[in-house]
C-alpha cells in the first residue's frame, strides 16, 4: 500500500512571501514540528539537483534521510524526493493565489518497504495529522510575523 497524503491551507500573505519562507530549507525546522535539522550537502541556494540532509522524528523513531530537489518553479512548485532513507518519499509544495492570499498544498507520497509496509495505513494517518499541524504552524508564523 502506498502513502499519498495532500493537505492544504490558505495563508493570508502574498504568494511570493509564502514561497520565500516555505521554499527555504533552512526554515523547515521552524515550521515542521518533527524536523530537527536540515543541512546542505550541496551549496545553497535551492535549485534542481540540490541535496539536503534532514533529521526528523516520526512514529517514535529518529529518521535521517537525504532529499534531492527534483523540480523547482519559483513561487509555484517545489518537488523533493528522498535519495536515501527508510522508505522512498516525495514531497511536493504547490502555491496558488487565492484572492490576496495563497493556498499552499503539501503532498507527501511514498511506498514504504519492508516492515514499514505493514504500517502504511497508520503512517498515512500520522502524516496527515503532522502535515496539517505543520501547515497550521506555517500559517501562524507568516500571518503573525513569528
Amino acid at each position: 500500500m502506498d502513502v499519498d497524503v495532500t493537505v492544504s491551507t490558505v495563508i493570508d500573505r502574498p504568494r511570493d512571501v509564502v514561497a520565500a519562507y516555505a521554499f527555504d530549507p533552512a526554515n523547515a525546522p521552524v515550521w515542521y514540528r518533527r524536523i530537527s535539522s536540515v543541512e546542505w550537502r550541496t551549496p545553497p541556494p535551492a535549485r534542481i539537483g540540490s541535496e539536503l540532509d534532514f533529521v526528523a522524528r516520526f512514529m517514535g523513531r529518529r529518521l535521517a534521510y537525504t532529499y534531492v530537489i527534483r523540480e523547482l518553479a519559483p513561487g509555484e512548485r517545489l518537488v523533493m524526493s528522498t535519495a536515501q532513507g527508510p522508505f522512498p518519499m516525495e514531497t511536493t509544495y504547490r502555491l496558488e493565489d487565492v484572492g490576496a492570499g495563497t493556498r499552499m498544498s503539501l503532498r507527501n507520497r511514498g511506498r514504504p518497504g519492508g516492515v514499514w509496509r505493514l504500517f502504511a495505513p497508520v503512517m498515512a494517518a500520522s502524516v496527515r495529522r503532522a502535515t496539517s499541524g505543520d501547515l497550521a504552524e506555517l500559517k501562524r508564523i507568516l500571518e503573525t510575523g513569528g
